[in-house]
């Protein structure tokens, strides 16, 4: 699998402002089954379900960061990871 290339200036990046939102549309159904979800696991949100799954993709695909799987390790089990 190709590497990303993430060099960054360190003073340009603040680890605390690393949310980057966006807009998606999801299929009906996928979208009914989150909300069902989300109502009966009340400490669950859509955010919350996303950055799991995204992360929980990118890492069964091979790509491995430490970031990455603390955020995966964070949704799923409800632990927030200060550095």
């Amino acid at each position: 699998m190709q590497n990303l290339n993430y060099d960054l200036n360190p003073r340009t990046v603040n680890k605390k402002d690393e949310i980057i939102s966006f807009k998606c549309e999801l299929h009906e159904n996928l979208q009914q089954a989150m909300n069902e979800f989300v109502e009966k696991h009340p400490n669950w949100d859509q955010y919350r379900i996303l950055q799991a799954a995204i992360a929980g993709f990118l890492m069964q695909k091979g790509f491995q960061n430490r970031d990455l799987t603390r955020l995966y390790i964070g949704n799923m089990f409800s632990i927030n990871f200060e550095n």
